[in-house]
């Protein structure tokens, strides 16, 4: 877990409170400290801070694309993609 652990879950939370679905990508132990409290989880193997960007890549991106074949959109052509984009 790294210094934005905390402020993500604190996110996650605020969106449970307005009767969103929030699915959790972390390892085991980020899990149980965000107290497991997500819609749904998605656990990966625990590893260092610096590789943890590609092996959360993973999920997220067979996530995106088994939703968006789903939907029945064309996964090659992104829409509305600066609308999703969002600047701290």
């Amino acid at each position: 877990m790294d210094a934005h652990f905390e402020k993500t879950v604190s996110n996650m939370q605020e969106v449970m409170a307005r009767d969103g679905k929030a699915l959790m990508i972390s390892c085991k132990d980020g899990i149980a400290e965000a107290g497991g409290k997500a819609w749904a989880t998605i656990e990966t193997p625990k590893t260092h801070p610096m590789l943890s960007p590609i092996v959360y890549t993973v999920p997220v991106q067979l996530l995106a694309y088994f939703t968006a074949t789903t939907k029945g959109t064309d996964v090659d052509q992104p829409r509305n993609l600066a609308k999703s984009v969002t600047v701290e």
